[in-house]
């Protein structure tokens, strides 16, 4: 059947996908790498974490350009592949996972937007006062507002503010080259005194999910998947989009340590970029980098947000979801996921008033609901090459798309290590309430709501979500 005159519409091109893994990508998290790694590490554990975030992240992508060819048939790849390999409740569990990731994501944009202003607007204060609650919420409503017009306009706006973010990032580093003093970079290459690789090893650690946030996004083409002109496209814009944006993000925090003393950069307020841009050009440089900020966040924020919309739309479209998440307007806009996932943003923006450090939490928030999601699609990849389903006549493919899908699920694992009990409880805290839409989603299909194994693993879900709810309680962990 050949699609309507409006579907043709809505399909986007390869370039438009690129933009949707890069407009993902650079948002908020490159702007503040500079005061982010100054307070974890030195330049060697910058480039160490940078190696390990870039390789286990570039397999990543592999597995989402792999899972593209082998498994066509499956849209909204994060969500489908968890279903696919490991049964119905895990892949509700990966798309409400990723969807409450997106859902934080944005309101670290929001967030962000306002800190940023509040340093020319005072009554902004650090993005969390209450008019810049109330200012984001405008905002967060008028974006509404502009995804309910379609898609493929919103996509086409995201492109335009990809390359208006691009641009300002890339004059920053080249500036940086420039004013770079290689005898200041070698003082905070190792970030200790003295010089320890066993003091290295617990600064890359505290890094690791300040790396998986800024890579968060890297799945953007998968998740559009159904909206491709071309499904081949889909891996290409994942892997390309994935290059583009790790040569920028290693610039950026390598060059800042020849430009200013690790001190300095760790004591800068956020956006930290502006900062060193401060002290590079002048006064001048902060508005700049100001500037550039707010494009780049706007346009993150707008991909956040078509990106959860899709991500429950398609679930819902899957009968994992309720149906009332799968309605569409006139534009195929899903109207029910785009009002559900808007409506938890506002939730979480009042919660921020009562959080200390609201941008840093939501920024590892943001990272700790995602890596469970790749962790399957990872896992989804491995399983498909063992046991070479879809590598009939492939030769030897099945071998390294192995490969590189264990690399993908061992650093997913070790990156959930790495954030550490907190932040799992905390997950775990979003993730148990969540479950209500795949009851309800049950419930509509009238079927037994877990099988056997689900139910432990709920029951696991739910026991979690207690200790979080107690240890928030008693003041074990905060927010």
């Amino acid at each position: 059947m050949a699609p309507s005159s409006n579907e043709a519409d809505q399909k986007l091109s390869r370039s438009a996908l690129i933009a949707l893994v890069v407009g993902s990508m650079v948002g908020s998290g490159i702007f503040a790498l500079p005061a982010s790694f100054g307070r974890a590490t030195g330049a060697l554990g910058a480039l160490i974490a940078w190696i390990i975030a870039g390789t286990g992240m570039l397999m990543l992508a592999f597995v989402f350009q792999s899972l593209s060819r082998r498994r066509p048939d499956l849209d909204a790849g994060i969500y489908a592949y968890a279903k696919a390999g490991f049964g119905e409740y895990i892949g509700f569990a990966s798309a409400a996972g990723y969807w409450i990731g997106c859902c934080l994501a944005d309101v670290a944009c929001l967030i962000l937007i306002k800190a940023t202003l509040g340093q020319f607007f005072p009554v902004f204060g650090d993005g969390t006062t209450p008019t810049a609650i109330v200012a984001a919420s405008l905002l967060l409503w008028g974006v509404h507002c502009l995804v309910l017009r379609g898609i493929k306009g919103a996509a086409a706006l995201n492109t335009v503010a990809t390359y208006a973010k691009i641009v300002p990032i890339v004059v920053f580093i080249a500036v940086a080259i420039v004013a770079m003093d290689p005898e200041l970079f070698r003082q905070n290459f190792w970030g200790t005194e003295p010089p320890s690789l066993a003091t290295v090893f617990g600064q890359v650690r505290s890094t690791m999910l300040l790396t998986v946030f800024v890579f968060v996004g890297i799945e953007g083409a998968s998740v559009y998947s159904r909206y491709a002109r071309d499904r081949s496209d889909i891996g290409i814009a994942t892997v390309l989009g994935f290059l583009a944006v790790l040569s920028l993000l290693v610039l950026v925090t390598l060059l800042s340590y020849g430009v200013m003393p690790r001190e300095r950069l760790a004591g800068l307020a956020t956006p930290s970029m502006a900062g060193v841009m401060e002290a590079m050009v002048g006064r001048w440089g902060i508005i700049f980098i100001s500037v550039a900020l707010l494009i780049s966040i706007l346009g993150n924020y707008l991909s956040w947000s078509l990106l959860a919309a899709e991500v429950l739309h398609s679930a819902a479209l899957n009968r994992t979801m309720p149906s009332f998440l799968a309605r569409e307007n006139k534009r195929q806009v899903p109207v029910g996921a785009l009002w559900l996932t808007n409506c938890v943003i506002q939730a979480f923006l009042l919660v921020t008033w009562f959080a200390e450090y609201a941008f840093t939490l939501a920024l590892k928030m943001t990272s700790s609901m995602t890596l469970i999601p790749y962790f399957f699609v990872a896992a989804y990849g491995l399983k498909l090459a063992y046991g070479r389903e879809t590598y009939h006549g492939s030769g030897r493919a099945h071998i390294v798309d192995g490969i590189r899908s264990a690399v993908a699920t061992v650093y997913a694992a070790a990156m959930i290590f790495a954030g550490g009990p907190k932040f799992l409880l905390l997950s775990a805290i979003l993730y148990a309430p969540g479950t209500l839409l795949f009851f309800l989603a049950k419930r509509e299909r009238k079927e037994a709501v877990f099988k056997p194994f689900e139910a432990v693993m709920f029951a696991a879900l739910a026991i979690a979500a207690c200790a979080g709810v107690y240890a928030l309680a008693v003041g074990v962990i905060a927010i």
